[in-house]
C-alpha cells in the first residue's frame, strides 16, 4: 500500500476591493511561474477562477480548489486582502492551509502610488482574524516576499502540510496492552482523537490468531527469499526466516483488511515478555522490513512512539527508526575516538539502541541475530530475529510527540548526528551526538517525564518537524537549548 500522502496546494489570490485586482492577478501569476521554474509543477494549483473579494468568491474559489483535488491551501494576499473572507476561506477548507504575502515592487504598474499593495499591512489583520475563527494556520517565519521568495515558503510548507493531512488520515493499529514496567509508553490516547487519528488496539490473542491462519501461506518463500536477499552474508538465522516471513505476510495483510476509512497506517506491536514463547522468534526483523515499506512500527506497544515515526517518515520522505535513548558513551572510548575529533563534550553524547528494529538500509552492517537480554532468561531459539549492527553516521533528528499522563499534548525535537565510532556493542545502535545534550536530557526530557523511545529521522528536519507541531497545537516544544540559553528549571547558579 502507498503510506504516505501527496499534497496538492491551492494557490488562491485574495484582493481587497478597494486595492487594484490587477496587482493581485498579476502577483499570484508571478508566483505560480517562480513556483514552476524551481519546483515540481504537479505540487500547486492556481485558482483561475477569481480573485477572493466578497465571501461569494470566497465559495467560488473554495468549489474550484476542491474540483482540483486540492487537499492543501495557500491563501495569497496580493494586496492588503479582504480579512473576513479570506480567513472563512480558511476555515471552510478541510486541510492545512498557509498565508504569505506580497512584498512591493516599484517595478510593477503604478509603483508605490497605483501600484501598492499593503499586504504586509494585511496579513496583520488576516492572523488577527484567523484567531478570532479559531483556524489554525502555517505562516512562516517571514511571510512576506517576491515572488520567488513565497514560492520557496510554499516548498518550505510542502512536508508540514503533508504531515498535518496525514494524521488526519491515520489510524494506528496497535496489539495487546503495553508490558508491565513499561507505564512510560502507557500514555492516554485521548490525544490521538484530538488530532484526529483513528486507534484500533486489539489482543495479542487476536493477533497470534491470525498469524496461526498464515501457516502455509503460499507466499512466504518468496517473501523469505526477499529476506535472504536483504540479509546477504548477514543471514545467520536463516531456519527462523519462514517464521518471519509468516509474520510479515500476517501484519501486512492485518494493515490491508483494517484500515477501514483511513488512507495510512501505523503499527504499535508487541515484542514482550509472551510474544517469544507463544510466537517462537521476536519480531524485531519484520517490524524494520514494514518501517523500510513506509508502514512504521514501534514495538512494547509505544502508540505515541508509532505516531512519532509516521511524523518523521512522512516529513523526511524516507525511512526512520524508533530507539531507546540507552546508554553513556565510555570515557575510554569517548576519549579514543571521540574526543578532539568531534566538537562534543561526553554529555553530549549517548548510544542510541534498540534490539534489531531499525531498517537494513539505515544500518552500516547487518545480521540477524538473537535478542540477548531476552535469551538471558529465555531458551534463545525462541529469541531469533533481531537485526543488528551499527547504524549509518550522519546527520539526524531526534524528536517524539507525547502525551503527558494529564493528556496534554508535549514534544521536543533535537538536531544531531551519528558519529563514524565503533559501538563495540550490540543490538541495532549507534554513537548519537548532540549539542548540549547534558541539559536538554536533565532540563527537558527528565523535567517533563518524556519515556526512554525517541523517533529518528535520517537528516536534519528540525524546522519542518518544529512546524508540524506547532500546527498540531503542542504548547511546550522542547530542544536542545544553547549554552547560555536557560531551561526554566535550570539552576542559574549550577556553574
Amino acid at each position: 500500500m502507498m503510506n504516505k500522502p501527496t499534497v496538492k496546494v491551492g494557490i488562491v489570490a485574495v484582493s481587497r476591493d478597494c486595492f487594484p485586482e490587477s496587482l493581485s492577478v498579476t502577483r499570484r501569476q508571478n508566483l505560480v511561474n517562480a513556483y514552476k521554474a524551481k519546483y515540481n509543477a504537479d505540487e500547486i494549483y492556481e485558482c483561475p477562477v477569481c480573485i477572493v473579494e466578497s465571501e461569494i468568491h470566497m465559495m467560488q474559489a473554495l468549489d474550484d480548489i476542491k474540483k482540483a483535488g486540492c487537499n492543501a491551501l495557500c491563501v495569497y494576499l496580493g494586496n492588503f486582502g479582504p480579512e473576513i473572507s479570506e480567513t472563512m476561506l480558511a476555515q471552510y477548507f478541510d486541510g492545512p492551509k498557509m498565508f504569505v504575502a506580497a512584498a512591493e515592487e516599484t517595478s510593477e504598474n503604478g509603483g508605490l502610488v497605483q501600484g501598492r499593495g499593503d499586504a504586509y499591512c494585511g496579513m496583520l489583520n488576516a492572523s488577527y482574524n484567523l484567531k478570532l475563527r479559531n483556524v489554525k494556520a502555517y505562516i512562516p517565519e517571514y511571510p512576506v516576499g517576491t515572488a520567488e521568495e513565497c514560492a520557496d515558503m510554499i516548498h518550505e510548507f510542502i512536508p508540514v502540510a503533508k504531515a498535518v493531512y496525514a494524521l488526519s488520515n491515520l489510524k494506528i493499529i496497535s496489539f495487546g496492552p503495553r508490558p508491565t514496567n513499561f507505564l512510560a509508553c502507557n500514555a492516554p490516547i485521548k490525544q490521538l482523537y484530538n488530532l484526529g487519528v483513528e486507534i484500533e488496539e486489539n489482543s495479542e490473542l487476536d493477533l497470534f490468531e491470525a498469524f496461526n491462519k498464515h501457516a502455509g501461506d503460499e507466499r512466504i518463500p518468496e517473501v523469505v527469499k526477499s529476506m535472504e536477499k536483504e540479509l546477504g552474508n548477514g543471514n545467520k538465522k536463516p531456519e527462523i526466516l519462514p517464521k518471519l516471513a509468516q509474520y510479515e505476510l500476517t501484519l501486512l495483510d492485518w494493515v490491508e483488511q483494517h484500515k477501514g476509512s483511513r488512507k495510512f497506517v501505523a503499527v504499535a506491536g508487541k515484542c514482550w515478555p509472551a510474544f517469544q514463547t507463544q510466537f517462537g522468534f521476536v519480531p524485531c526483523y519484520v517490524n524494520s522490513r514494514l518501517t523500510a515499506m513506509g508502514i512504521p512500527v514501534s514495538c512494547e506497544v509505544d502508540i505515541y512512539g508509532a505516531l512519532s515515526e509516521f511524523i518523521g517518515a512522512v516529513v523526511s520522505d524516507d525511512t526512520v527508526t524508533l530507539l531507546d535513548i540507552n546508554n553513556t558513551v565510555p570515557s575510554d572510548i569517548y576519549e579514543q575516538d571521540i574526543k578532539g575529533k568531534f566538537p562534543y563534550t561526553i554529555k553530549d553524547t549517548f548510544m542510541g539502541f534498540h534490539c534489531g528494529n531499525t531498517a537494513a538500509c539505515k544500518l552500516s552492517f547487518c545480521e540477524m541475530r538473537n535478542q540477548m537480554i531476552m535469551a538471558r532468561s529465555l531458551p534463545e531459539e525462541v529469541t531469533n530475529g533481531t537485526l543488528e549492527g551499527d547504524i549509518i553516521p550522519g546527520d539526524i533528528t531526534f524528536f517524539r510527540l507525547q502525551s503527558t499522563s494529564d493528556a496534554k499534548l508535549t514534544a521536543y525535537v533535537a538536531q544531531g548526528e551519528v558519529l563514524p565510532v565503533a559501538t563495540r556493542s550490540f543490538g541495532a545502535i549507534g554513537i548519537f551526538a548532540i549539542p548540549q545534550m547534558g541539559r536538554f536530557y536533565r532540563h527537558w526530557l527528565i523535567e517533563k517525564n518524556f519515556p526512554h523511545h525517541g523517533a529518528v529521522a535520517f537528516g536534519h528536519f528540525g524546522k519542518q518537524l518544529y512546524e508540524v507541531f506547532k500546527y498540531l497545537g503542542v504548547e511546550e516544544i522542547g530542544f536542545n537549548q544553547p549554552a547560555g540559553m536557560l531551561y526554566k528549571s535550570e539552576n542559574p547558579f549550577a556553574n
